[in-house]
């Protein structure tokens, strides 16, 4: 079931968009996930990018790590405020995410490494049981009309 809320403005100041989807925890679901997310992304005028980035990479862990046949996994997105909010739930709680070095050779392993690159922060919440949630989160700031991610801006110090 797709859902979208907004909370009362007069509560938080600005509204809280939501959308969350429960999808198929296969190939199909994963790349699904992402269209989806760019597609709300861009119905509430947010770059897609880098969020689609790391709604791939999140869902397609979820697949991958977290399936368990028959189960679906479900992707949330959240705005409150200036930032966005990323979470896929799967049914593997038991199997919890970590980053490792990737073999230069190997053609998997890197996927949380470019959530980490990606997102301002991303973790993992527990349950309720069998479930966890991996969630990302990118905060925007406004330039004229536009939400632009900080680590696009022009005006950020480089190292």
């Amino acid at each position: 079931m797709n859902q979208e809320t907004a909370a009362p403005t007069a509560q938080l100041g600005s509204p809280i968009r939501n959308f969350s989807q429960l999808l198929s925890s296969t190939p199909r679901g994963a790349r699904l996930a992402r269209l989806l997310a760019t597609e709300q992304l861009r119905t509430w005028g947010i770059p897609s990018d880098p969020a689609e980035h790391i709604v791939a990479e999140l869902a397609a862990n979820a697949v991958t790590h977290g399936r368990v046949p028959g189960r679906d996994f479900r992707l949330t997105l959240y705005v409150v405020g200036g930032a966005l909010r990323i979470e896929v739930t799967d049914t593997r709680g038991d199997r919890l995410p970590y980053t490792q070095e990737a073999d230069l050779d190997g053609e998997s392993g890197r996927g949380l490494l470019i959530v980490d690159a990606l997102a301002d922060r991303w973790g993992v919440a527990h349950g309720p049981a069998p479930r966890k949630t991996v969630w990302a989160e990118v905060e925007f700031r406004a330039a004229g009309s536009r939400l632009i991610p900080p680590r696009y801006s022009t005006a950020r110090p480089h190292a």
